[in-house]
């Protein structure tokens, strides 16, 4: 009998997304490669537009103490974000999201063109891409950054033999690469700035088609089913 199909995600996957892969009978090795633990950070000097480029951002927003108590006020802001589950976590809390985008240079893009008189506060972490900063810097537009979150690398030596790796940031490849290398292996990507981090080491990539883990794991359910 054949060995089965063997992934890593390099993200441990809720029981769901995992069972949708073990249930075609692929065998799952998952670990966090990377940890996020939200900062303290002031909610104050607030533009009167608000940015925020990842799900963690958003998070640690909410997660602050004055959260609860300022938010009344803070909905008088406008959302600018990149992904449609930070869009629906802010719509939910109440907030009107102006522009949503999958990727930051979109973002960057369509503020720069048609947003450019507006003031922005960007909620970022510490290893974010320049992408976005850069372009409103260029661009002359009025904004501040508050670092919300920090990404701290969690890399794991895998000694099993896997025939794909699931990747789902920038971070994780780079966590990933501390102690292993790439050799065979299907990248699957969950979007094209992570697989950007790969071009030099690998060409066997698969880009979701949308940057969500839902999109990712449909991608492995459509190449081994």
């Amino acid at each position: 009998m054949a060995n089965p199909t063997r992934i890593l995600s390099t993200k441990v996957l809720l029981s769901h997304q995992k069972k949708a892969l073990t249930a075609i009978g692929l065998e799952v090795l998952e670990y966090n490669f990377i940890d996020v633990e939200t900062k303290k950070f002031e909610l104050k000097e607030i533009k009167d537009n608000l940015i925020f480029t990842s799900q963690n951002a958003v998070q640690s927003f909410f997660n602050h103490p004055q959260f609860e108590e300022l938010k009344s006020q803070l909905q008088k802001n406008k959302i600018f974000c990149v992904g449609i589950k930070s869009k629906n976590a802010l719509t939910e809390a109440g907030f009107e999201v102006v522009v949503y985008t999958d990727y930051a240079s979109d973002l960057a893009e369509i503020i720069c063109l048609i947003y450019a008189q507006e003031s922005y506060t960007f909620f970022s972490g510490n290893l974010r891409k320049e992408t976005l900063p850069l372009a409103l810097k260029e661009a002359k537009i009025d904004f501040n950054e508050v670092e919300v979150y920090e990404t701290q690398l969690n890399p794991h030596t895998i000694k099993e033999t896997v025939d794909a790796i699931l990747f789902f940031s920038p971070s994780g490849v780079e966590s990933y690469l501390k102690k292993n290398t790439i050799k065979k292996e299907l990248c699957f990507c969950i979007g094209e700035t992570t697989a950007e981090t790969l071009d030099t080491v690998t060409k066997n990539i698969i880009v979701a088609p949308q940057p969500s883990i839902e999109e990712l794991l449909a991608d492995v359910i459509e190449e081994y089913n």
